[in-house]
């Protein structure tokens, strides 16, 4: 069964769908099935694999969302050998407050992947830049939280909130949610400040940030204009490099893990 990864961080801008897409292509790359879930209303997931945000009648994460489809029809194929996706839609907007008052309004997103998510090795959910109800209902579905971190001085301004929401999310939905770690992005070595803040980000935070830094470049932002994740617009580039290298390390943590925990 899928390992599901909640892509979050309130602060936009911060490379968060950068993450989500390029580490769910890399992980493809590798040869793992990767199931993206774009649960942002903003769509840049969904037309960074070059698929156009809304077509029509398209079943979307909408409609999984508030029960009216099974996920499973609205996921699609993407470029990328063994990556597909469940795309978002405009209607995503209103959503929450459609949700406010359903049932189980938390749990609408883990009921909707329980019924794909054994078809894949990785499921990853690029949340909203918000700490709303959506982003709830992605970490009620997760099992582990990875949070992109931009290399610059407000870094851990707003982390501590989203670590508190994590938090609350454990204590009363989802006891069994913890944090994979804290990916650092935008990294620009030139920079004296940049790489004060690595080091401020790996004292406070030691044991959860991970050795790969997704460096400032060129060829990982012109990437989503081109409908495409950098492994297929530049695999040479040093962004699509460094994502592979993410995919490496994140599969070797939970390979290692599950020895670990076969020989306790």
């Amino acid at each position: 069964m899928a390992l599901v990864l909640a892509v979050v961080n309130q602060k936009g801008g911060v490379g968060k769908t950068t993450t989500a897409v390029n580490l769910a292509a890399s992980l493809a790359a590798r040869e793992h099935r990767a199931l993206l879930v774009d649960l942002d209303p903003q769509g840049n997931a969904t037309s960074g694999v070059g698929i156009a945000r809304d077509q029509g009648d398209r079943t979307t994460v909408y409609h999984a969302l508030l029960g009216e489809a099974d996920a499973r029809s609205a996921v699609l194929p993407t470029e990328v050998p063994n990556m597909f996706l469940l795309p978002s839609s405009a209607d995503l907007v209103g959503a929450e407050l459609e949700l406010v008052s359903m049932e189980e309004r938390e749990s609408r997103l883990r009921e909707a992947l329980d019924g794909v998510r054994d078809a894949y090795d990785y499921v990853l959910i690029d949340c909203p830049p918000s700490l709303g109800l959506l982003t709830i209902n992605a970490l009620v579905a997760a099992d582990r939280v990875l949070v992109p971190l931009q290399c610059e001085y407000y870094a851990l301004e707003g982390l501590g909130s989203l670590l508190r929401t994590i938090d609350l999310v454990k204590g009363s939905l989802k006891p069994e949610l913890e944090m994979e770690g804290v990916v650092l992005t935008m990294f620009d070595a030139r920079n004296n400040l940049a790489r004060q803040v690595m080091k401020d980000v790996q004292k406070n935070l030691r044991g959860l940030v991970y050795e790969t830094v997704i460096p400032r470049n060129v060829r990982l932002s012109e990437a989503p204009s081109h409908g495409r994740p950098a492994i297929l617009y530049d695999i040479e580039s040093k962004g699509a490099q460094s994502y592979l290298q993410l995919a490496e390390e994140l599969v070797q943590r939970h390979r290692s893990a599950a020895v670990q925990l076969k020989h306790a």
